[in-house]
Order: structure tokens, then sequence, then C-alpha cells
């Protein structure tokens, strides 16, 4: 038995070379973000530690890339394609790369979690100041950020197995016109984003 599992460790870590590393990576960030948290200091905007902490990473995800392609379920393993996602999610600093990294996921659709494709197209067109699609993204106040389309919302949702919300959740979403009004309450933030050419 003990000789069957060292044949599959050494299998997996064959197979998915940056696996650990990915993971390594993503624990980093969520480690530091914890710290920063439990002592306050998340409250007032973009963290510098936390921006270190994200452009460093998104640079290793660069060149790990650059080497293998876009790191799919297949050449990372589940763990190393969560890790992969969370490091793009995260890197709000860095508008190309995510869009990049979103035009990849799509062309590898069927070798990712589906749902990090949602998370992602969402998060890009929040920090745009458009409509999302999936009604994953939420705004400050805890209501989803406003939808393309309400009526195909859960349709989108379940393409991507995301849960379906009620009609209850549905109808208080804002519309997309309140979007200017919507990040407009957060002058900082606009800010930030016309900085790191959001808009």
């Amino acid at each position: 038995m003990l000789y069957q599992q060292s044949i599959i460790i050494y299998y997996n870590m064959d197979n998915f070379p940056f696996e650990k590393e990915l993971i390594e990576l993503a624990d980093k960030d969520l480690t530091v973000r914890e710290g920063l948290l439990a002592a306050g200091k998340l409250s007032g905007g973009y963290h510098p530690e936390m921006e270190k902490v994200h452009k460093a990473n998104a640079q290793r995800l660069r060149e790990i890339i650059a080497e293998i392609g876009f790191p799919t379920l297949s050449k990372v393993g589940e763990k190393g394609s969560n890790a992969a996602w969370l490091i793009i999610q995260h890197a709000i600093g860095e508008p190309e790369f995510m869009k990049k990294c979103s035009t990849m996921m799509e062309e590898n659709s069927s070798d990712i979690n589906p749902i990090h494709k949602a998370y992602l197209h969402d998060r890009i067109q929040f920090f745009q100041s458009k409509p999302q699609k999936y009604g994953t993204q939420l705004t400050t106040d805890g209501k989803i950020y406003p939808v393309e389309n309400k009526e195909n919302l859960n349709k989108e949702r379940e393409k991507v197995n995301l849960p379906v919300l009620s009609e209850a959740e549905i109808n208080k979403i804002p519309e997309p016109e309140d979007i200017p009004e919507i990040d407009d309450k957060n002058v900082e933030y606009t800010v930030w984003r016309k900085k790191v050419g959001w808009i």
C-alpha cells in the first residue's frame, strides 16, 4: 500500500510540476490578507503590502503561462488550477493581464472550472463599470452589482454551475443605468481604477 501511494504521489508531481508552487503562491496571498484583516488594515483602500503580493504572484504566473500555456486542469491539477484562478482574480492592478487570462480561459473552456471563467468575466466588467453577466460581484452595500439581463441571469448561471437566484434576489439587483451612481459613492475607487487603466 505504501509503495502504491508513493507511486501516486510521484505520478501527480510528474504530471503537475507547477501545482505545488501555485498553491503556495495563493496561500501566501490569503495569509497576508488574513493578517492585514486581523490588524484592521484592509478597509482603507488597496493596501500596499497586499498589492505587492498580488503583483509578484501575477508576475510568476506570467512566467508559468509562458512555459506551459494557461494552467488548465490537465496541466496543473484541480488545486493548482484553483490557485491560478485566485492569483488572476486578485491581480486587480493589472487589467490587461486579467483580460488576457479571461481570453485564455475562453480558449480552454473545456479544461477549466467554468465557475472561474464566470467570476473573472464579471470581475473585469465590474472594474470597467459595465454590467456583469453572471451576478457574482457585489456592491459595497452587499447587493448584486447590475447585470446585463435579469431575465436570462439564472440560465447563464446554470451554464457555469452557479446556483440559481430567487426571484426576490434578482428583483433587488440595481439596473445598469444605476452604475454611475453606485461607482461614484467611492471617489478613491474611481481614482484608483483610472490610475491602473480600468477606466
